[in-house]
């Protein structure tokens, strides 16, 4: 099979569910009559007949080609199976047929010229051997997500696994969360993920730590990016799902410069499928603007076996409160899949070009929140933006070999390019003296990402190994091939670098909010520019990594997963001549699992991290490698008749040193960091608690200690949020629902960057609510965030850059099914 992927379905059989699915739970003799709760949303029809199938506890068979192009408008409320399939089936030319108290037969409705068998007796038992095979189906995703809740993970493990398997704790946002929450970029989408932090970033990429660290330059596709890709991730519409793991990924490998101690972000994108997408979406915000995406996927050959896909999106900003910019993006995503018996192949392109205004921000005057200005006070110019454009191509190969073994193969060419201009303020060396500068970047990179691996599965005695072996290869290319020095009142044409920081001084008297004379500026204040020529680099990963997923009986897991990782920096020292790092580790990982019932799954993990710093220290000499290791417990429990899912976790994270300090002042020597140990507790829900309520919460406790007794900044020890969200099942207001959240976080600590003292950030909540209205083919969301208005503040920052973020928003969102 193609990685679980694609099922050659024969006989009788096209979508199987039934009480396997449901654990082999007992049902009544005469089967499943009764009224209960249904929460079907609007989806393709075939899985939504999965859906009902895994709820009603009945085997569905159909056949592909009758359901392949029908979509299913959804079933909500508390009905009986067969009002629930009725309403699945509404507005189609298919009708539902019994066989037995377990089994439901999905076919197309009698006509004078359809060919299709009449009804079976139903005193008559079913043979499925008289029925013809059907024709290959292409289920790649077809077990979707139901609501809130997931079953699976693509990512962990580079296959598909059920997150009840998987020793660790994995948190994924589901589409049903991100259209409920109306959250318009991955900002948003994390933001109810527990041990997750989302920090505003200044002339770049906003930052997500994840149980206290850097969650690195994240995944897409499972694939590490070579270099920063935040600001230039696609829009929401292009997204399928996105996972949040927790803790370092021996599997994965991220060796980058920005390792994944605390976790990473895998963005999982939207690929061909034979099941028809005829969607498209709409928002208008105050400050965010309006967007338009579509969204098209369907066969592309009468035969089936060539799938496409196409999203395009564009986004028009306004300005932001405090009055700058106004962002715009475009984005284009088109991909092709063909699949044969033993062989599928997908190619597809990405082109992103996103324009971002300056994050609204203030400055403080002192050491505390109440010197704040009340807003940034520079120039006010226009220009105070960033652009960031991205070109991907990417591909997957998926061949068997026969009945055991399978081949997988996918890669990624990414060219990006960053150029802005911001305006700001610098600690000088007077105490509390900020000195304004007008600041333009420019940066540019190339990577590549290449992953293959081999996968079999075979049983021993009472032992089911799913065994994984392979071999992955990264390179990135990021800046110029220049000295890296900085030179002082340099007025040379820097056009033509890729790479490059020019820093001008800005004439301004924050205090009095006004610029000086041109006179006075003249004498005071002559011109002078700093360049920061910022090199350039090639960083080269390797891995071979074996991994053995083992079934022991019912009850037992086992995680086993080595990788020898290899890592290469090619790039200059301070005098301009080459230099090349060259490290390697063994990285091992280990994880158990026991099935206490079949809902509760208890589980142990250690994870090793392994980080290589292409840093200079204050010698000369590269920093030393950064590792890492954590221990993890924790439970999932399956409640609500396994439609909600709870996590707890406990872990320990120690680092050796962890946040390299580069001294302010140029060449920019770094020294590393003091080190941390992270422990905490998070604890997730997601589902559905009562018919039409889905719920999503989480809480988390944590504390940071640093190594040399220093205190930790951003690090609030306290955090919680909760989402809920009802739709109505009956009566006058059976097409409306209704959603509210809170996420709240205790203080936290900043410092300034001028003298190094602390100084109290204040805990903070925020509260958002919106209401839906349910059409056949649509679906309307009128909503608001921040609904009290608060102030609200980043979890760290210093003295030069305090980010603000939006007050009260109101945002109309909305999807067409056509």
């Amino acid at each position: 099979m193609l990685r679980g992927r694609r099922r050659a379905l024969t006989g009788a059989l096209a979508l199987a569910l039934a009480a396997h699915a449901a654990g082999a739970a007992e049902a009544p003799a005469d089967g499943p009559s009764g009224p209960m709760p249904f929460a079907i949303a609007p989806q393709p029809l075939a899985t939504a007949l999965l859906a009902w199938g895994k709820q009603a506890n009945v085997q569905v068979l159909t056949a592909s080609g009758s359901i392949a192009n029908w979509r299913s408008g959804g079933a909500q409320g508390v009905l009986t199976p067969d009002a629930a399939l009725d309403e699945l089936l509404e507005g189609t030319d298919l009708q539902r047929e019994s066989y037995d108290t377990r089994t439901v037969v999905v076919r197309q409705r009698q006509k004078p010229d359809n060919a299709t068998p009449a009804p079976v007796d139903p005193d008559v038992a079913f043979d499925p051997g008289t029925v013809v095979p059907l024709a290959t189906v292409d289920v790649q995703g077809l077990v979707s997500d139901t609501g809130f809740k997931a079953d699976t993970t693509r990512t962990v493990t580079r296959s598909e696994a059920r997150l009840t398997d998987v020793p660790q704790s994995v948190t994924v946002v589901t589409r049903d969360v991100i259209e409920s929450q109306q959250a318009v970029d991955i900002g948003d989408v994390a933001r109810y993920v527990a041990g997750v932090q989302y920090v505003d970033g200044y002339g770049g990429s906003p930052l997500f730590l994840i149980r206290g660290f850097d969650a690195g330059h994240g995944l897409t596709d499972g694939m590490p990016n070579g270099i920063a890709r935040t600001e230039d991730l696609p829009p929401l519409i292009g997204i399928e799902r996105v996972e949040v793991l927790r803790g370092p990924e021996a599997i994965l490998g991220d060796a980058s410069q920005n390792n994944n101690f605390g976790g990473s972000i895998n963005v999982v994108m939207k690929r061909p499928q034979a099941q028809p997408v005829r969607t498209l979406t709409y928002s208008l915000g105050e400050y965010d603007g309006a967007r338009l995406g579509l969204d098209l996927a369907g066969t592309a050959s009468n035969d089936g076996s060539v799938t496409y896909r196409l999203v395009a999106a564009g986004q028009r900003g306004e300005k932001t409160p405090q009055g700058f910019g106004g962002g715009r993006g475009a984005y284009l995503a088109p991909s092709l899949a063909w699949q044969g018996e033993q062989t599928r192949v997908m190619g597809g392109l990405e082109f992103v070009d996103n324009r971002v205004p300056g994050p609204d921000h203030t400055v403080l005057l002192g050491p505390d929140l109440s010197t704040a200005r009340p807003y940034r006070s520079l120039s006010g110019d226009s220009a105070d933006e960033s652009t960031y454009r991205t070109s991907r191509a990417v591909f997957e190969l998926d061949h068997e070999f026969g009945d055991d073994w399978t081949f997988h193969s996918q890669g990624q060419y990414v060219r990006q390019r960053s150029d802005g201009r911001s305006q700001s303020y610098l600690a000088s060396g007077f105490a509390g003296a900020l000195d304004a500068v007008d600041r333009s970047f420019r940066y540019s990179g190339t990577y590549w990402t290449w992953q293959n691996d081999l996968s079999t599965t075979f049983r021993h005695g009472d032992v089911t190994h799913t065994l994984l072996m392979g071999l992955d290869l990264a390179r990135t290319h990021a800046g110029d091939n220049g000295s890296g020095s900085t030179e002082e009142g340099v007025t040379a044409d820097t056009s033509s670098s890729d790479a490059v920081i020019v820093t001008r001084p800005l004439a301004y008297n924050l205090r009095s909010s006004s610029d000086f004379s041109a006179k006075f500026n003249a004498l005071v204040a002559p011109v002078s520019t700093t360049v920061q020529a910022l090199g350039g680099s090639w960083q080269t990963n390797a891995g071979l990594y074996l991994q053995d997923q083992m079934a022991i009986g019912e009850q037992w897991n086992v995680l086993v997963a080595l990788r020898r990782t290899q890592y290469e920096l090619e790039t200059r020292w301070q005098d301009g001549s080459p230099r090349r790092v060259h490290k390697s580790r063994w990285i091992p990982k280990l994880g158990v699992v026991y099935k206490l019932s079949p809902t509760v799954a208890l589980y142990a993990d250690s994870s090793t991290g392994f980080q290589p710093d292409p840093l200079l220290g204050k010698d000369g000499q590269p920093l030393p490698v950064a590792t890492s290791r954590q221990i993890e417990l924790g439970a999932k429990f399956d409640l609500f008749d396994q439609r909600a899912r709870l996590t707890a976790a406990l872990y320990r994270i120690h680092v050796d040193h962890s946040i390299d300090l580069v001294s302010p002042e140029p060449p920019f020597f770094a020294t590393p960091g003091p080190g941390q140990t992270n422990r905490g507790l998070e604890l997730e829900f997601a589902g559905q608690v009562a018919p039409g309520l889905d719920v999503l919460a989480s809480l988390t406790e944590a504390h940071i200690s640093n190594h040399d007794d220093t205190r930790p900044t951003g690090a609030p020890k306290h955090q919680a949020a909760v989402w809920a969200s009802y739709r109505f099942g009956e009566g006058a207001v059976k097409p409306w629902g209704v959603a509210a959240g809170i996420l709240a976080r205790s203080r936290s600590l900043g410092r300034t960057s001028s003298d190094g003292r602390y100084f109290g950030i204040p805990g903070q909540a925020s509260v958002e609510t919106n209401v839906s209205r349910y059409g056949e083919h649509w679906r309307l969301t009128l909503g608001v965030k921040n609904l009290f208005a608060r102030t609200l503040y980043a979890v760290n920052f210093d003295e030069t850059f305090v980010p603000i973020r939006q007050g009260r928003v109101v945002l109309l969102t909305g999807t067409y099914d056509f």
